[in-house]
């Protein structure tokens, strides 16, 4: 069983010849077994980064690989959610779910659909379109667990949920990830849910990965860091002047920021290690800041650094 769930070798991928790349130089590695939080803003390439690794469609330039091989190849052993949940309109709830045993025989666990079912006050009898948005993405999820994929990949696929349907079906996706070892990609805007659930970052800005690497790893990387501003001649904070500056703020004499240290800090400054929230914001308010891979298969405590 390899290792690596998806690896991406300057990956690229763009729409029309003249128009902007939607991803550009992506180059990354998910181990087998984590939940990835895939997150940045609007437009950033977070869909077509999922819909690359589904082989829904074949990147412009660079590769992708997936479960160690092509992503069409590796498509029985993954799990896909669209942000639109397509699922067949004119079908009941009993039928969607009857289609997806027929189509995935010796992998399907009708125990697991029916956990993701229950609290969702479904009819079997009901037709697909004439369910809520939040009913749909039951079903969807249903179908997706209760193939048991190796990989599950999800594009923001609690967005039309309650927060008490939020919390029920997350443990319910957790709880499945764990029994089977599924690998999880989910993209989301509620950062604060992902703290909770993920262990790995993804982080797109641009149509680039600013951010990626165990999510532990990652916060131990970064220092948010407070003390007297002081400046030079040039301009520049003196004190901060050895370590990589992510964002920096100044109320007053009063300078705040999140940094990557390069050694000690002066006696005079705090610092603690910043929430996962703190350190998406600052990069996605400071996309000028250096890039930071951490791979855990090859260089579990080295810290790969790019300027873009």
């Amino acid at each position: 069983m390899t290792t690596t769930a998806i690896e991406a070798t300057a990956l690229g991928k763009r729409f029309s010849r003249r128009g902007d790349w939607a991803l550009r130089d992506c180059t990354f590695r998910l181990p087998t077994g984590r939940v990835c939080a895939l997150v940045g803003p609007n437009g950033a390439g977070k869909s077509t980064l999922i819909a690359l690794a589904a082989g829904l469609i074949a990147p412009t330039e660079g590769t992708v690989t997936v479960l160690g091989g092509h992503p069409a190849d590796a498509r029985p052993n993954i799990g896909f959610i669209a942000q639109d949940k397509p699922l067949y309109p004119q079908l009941t709830v009993a039928e969607t779910l009857r289609m997806g045993a027929d189509l995935n025989p010796g992998r399907w666990c009708a125990a697991t659909a029916e956990r993701v079912m229950a609290g969702g006050d479904l009819d079997p009898r009901a037709r697909i379109r004439s369910l809520s948005g939040g009913q749909r993405t039951r079903v969807a999820l249903a179908l997706a667990l209760a193939k048991r994929p190796e990989l599950l990949l999800l594009d923001e696929p609690m967005a039309d949920l309650d927060p008490l349907a939020r919390h029920e079906l997350m443990g319910a996706l957790m709880a499945t990830a764990a029994q089977y070892g599924t690998t999880i990609v989910m993209s989301s805007h509620v950062i604060a849910e992902l703290e909770d659930s993920c262990d790995h970052l993804l982080l797109i800005g641009e149509g680039r990965v600013r951010l990626a690497g165990d999510i532990d790893d990652l916060l131990a990387a970064h220092s948010l860091v407070y003390g007297p501003a002081r400046e030079t001649a040039t301009g520049a904070v003196g004190d901060l002047d050895p370590h990589t500056v992510v964002e920096s703020r100044t109320t007053g004499r009063q300078l705040t920021a999140l940094i990557r240290p390069a050694g000690p800090l002066p006696d005079d400054w705090q610092t603690r290690e910043p929430s996962l929230e703190e350190l998406v914001l600052a990069h996605l308010r400071s996309p000028a800041a250096s890039a930071l891979t951490l791979d855990p298969i090859r260089t579990p405590t080295k810290a790969q650094e790019t300027t873009t």
